[in-house]
């Protein structure tokens, strides 16, 4: 256990992906696996025993039925050395400790199992997270946490390295919708079940100046001919495998056959003392 402040306030969460599930917007879960797929046929084998972490179990669920799936709670349901696969699908962003979720992904893997995981980066709701600084600087003279904090593109990497992974590759793809106003966004992200459940939100409702000036703000700076406005997502790919003897190794330093200049068919000059 530890006492730094949490990110996240699980149940504001759970509220959060329950009143989604009602009526869901999924297009970017659905995008996301696209991407996945893709990158799964990308590598040369046949995964038979798949599982898949997630805070939206029936879309995932409904697209890999031979898997097992769990929910992305802090201590992950997975049985160690079970599964060649394991995918943690649109769920990261959220975690308290997203090494440690990465670690239990790992030991849930066979020897050369595969990790995929998919969340959201550093330039999702850009333009949303300025209208609302922006206007609630102006009307109250301060700022609270309103979108979750995600990170870029190194920072992620560096975190396969940190579970223990092998051959860790990070990537990302950008996506952009269109929306007719702030609002609109505003209740997509409701339905994807991505409203704010940070840990140090403001508990009491939002002014209604701050949202309007907001809404105005965000159309001023981004709207298009047609006055509709763009929001900006970006989902971030995370592949790494379990240690395995048979995967390829780094040669040590020194330990070089052939000369550099010779493969490259130049004159190696000293450098001057």
């Amino acid at each position: 256990m530890t006492d730094a402040p949490r990110l996240t306030d699980r149940a504001a969460l759970m509220r959060n992906r329950t009143r989604a599930a009602r009526a869901p917007a999924r297009f970017l879960q659905q995008s996301a696996l696209e991407e996945l797929q893709f990158r799964l046929e990308m590598v040369n084998r046949a995964f038979t025993k798949p599982a898949v972490v997630t805070g939206d179990a029936t879309f995932w669920a409904e697209q890999y039925p031979q898997a097992r799936v769990v929910g992305d709670d802090e201590v992950l349901a997975l049985e160690q050395g079970a599964h060649d696969l394991v995918i943690h699908a649109m769920a990261l962003h959220w975690a308290d400790d997203p090494v440690g979720q990465l670690i239990q992904c790992r030991r849930a893997l066979q020897p050369d199992g595969l990790l995929l995981a998919v969340l959201f980066g550093g330039d999702t709701l850009q333009e949303l997270r300025a209208a609302l600084a922006s206007a609630e600087s102006r009307v109250t003279g301060g700022l609270s946490p309103r979108v979750l904090p995600m990170g870029d593109i190194r920072d992620l990497g560096a975190l396969l390295q940190r579970a223990g992974l092998a051959l860790p590759v990070a990537d990302s793809v950008p996506l952009s919708a269109s929306y007719r106003d702030a609002f609109h966004l505003m209740h997509d992200l409701r339905a994807m079940g991505e409203g704010n459940a940070l840990a140090q939100r403001m508990r009491r409702p939002t002014r209604p100046a701050v949202l309007r000036i907001a809404a105005d703000l965000y159309a001023e700076t981004h709207a298009g001919a047609d006055g509709r406005i763009p929001a900006t997502f970006e989902l971030m790919f995370l592949t790494g495998w379990a240690p395995d003897d048979s995967q390829p190794k780094p040669l040590r330093p020194g330990s070089a056959t052939a000369r550099l200049a010779d493969a490259l068919g130049s004159v190696e000059k000293p450098l001057a003392d």
